[in-house]
């Protein structure tokens, strides 16, 4: 039986149970004393996620999680490369994705039949080691439990590659997308803000002519393909929470930004 490797359990967010229970119960406990209501959405096919260290874009992405209907199958995370540099897009085929919560099984035969019919999906064992995709599992093995996964990591692919792949996986119902994004880096807050209010006009309008050059996402094509896709079979998005590392650190020299999407029917 083989495991992906984790790389950032202990240090983006925390190694055992107890401690990232603490961190989601937290996050809920928030949503109550403010009387947010977010639950599981039937029509929901797709969310976009934030992927920071979880004291900075949990929230953020926790909203979203709570989502996803009880009623899928199979969960894809889709989410960039921050370490190595590839052509196309790398397919996970080990059995099973480690989390604090225990085993995920990984939908080893989807997984294959994707690989067999995109031919810029590989599988390149080495850059299974990222944490834009990582992060996301202990929230998937929290909240869906024994859903299989598939995790998808690209580098240099056309976004309208890679929506046809995100096209093709959402029309099926028994299907969940996960894209994984931060928005702009290491600006000051007021900076930031006005480079992420062009990312988050444009995902929440579905159009990929509002993208600019001012939206700095490191995820932009995972994005971009979710909004080609969502444009061309008419679903809807929803910007479910926005904030910058700057609600955590107080530091306003130098932040991150953070959204979640709903994307829907």
């Amino acid at each position: 039986m083989s495991q992906r490797k984790l790389a950032v359990c202990g240090t983006f967010y925390p190694s055992q149970k107890d401690e990232v229970e603490r961190y989601f119960d937290h996050f809920n406990r928030v949503l109550e004393e403010n009387n947010i209501k977010i639950q599981t959405q039937e029509n929901a096919r797709a969310i976009i996620v934030p992927h920071a260290g979880y004291v900075y874009s949990g929230f953020t992405a926790n909203m979203a999680y709570k989502t996803i209907p009880d009623e899928v199958e199979n969960i894809i995370v889709i989410g960039p490369s921050h370490k190595f540099t590839f052509e196309g897009a790398s397919i996970s085929l080990y059995d099973k994705y480690p989390t604090p919560f225990g085993l995920l099984d990984i939908n080893i035969d989807l997984a294959q039949k994707l690989r067999s019919k995109f031919e810029f999906l590989g599988f390149y064992d080495e850059v299974h080691c990222e944490h834009s995709t990582e992060t996301q599992f202990p929230f998937i093995k929290y909240y869906k439990g024994e859903k299989k996964v598939i995790e998808i990591i690209y580098s240099k692919c056309d976004y309208i590659q890679l929506s046809q792949l995100t096209k093709e996986l959402i029309k099926d119902k028994n299907n969940f997308l996960i894209i994984s994004t931060d928005l702009s880096h290491f600006h000051s807050l007021d900076i930031a803000k006005k480079k992420d209010a062009h990312c988050l006009e444009a995902i929440a309008s579905c159009d990929i002519k509002k993208f600019s050059k001012e939206c700095e996402a490191c995820g932009i094509i995972g994005v971009k393909a979710i909004v080609e896709t969502s444009s061309g079979l008419k679903l809807k998005m929803k910007l479910l929470d926005y904030r910058t590392s700057a609600d955590v650190s107080g530091d306003k020299n130098s932040v991150v930004g953070y959204s979640s999407f709903l994307v829907y029917s």
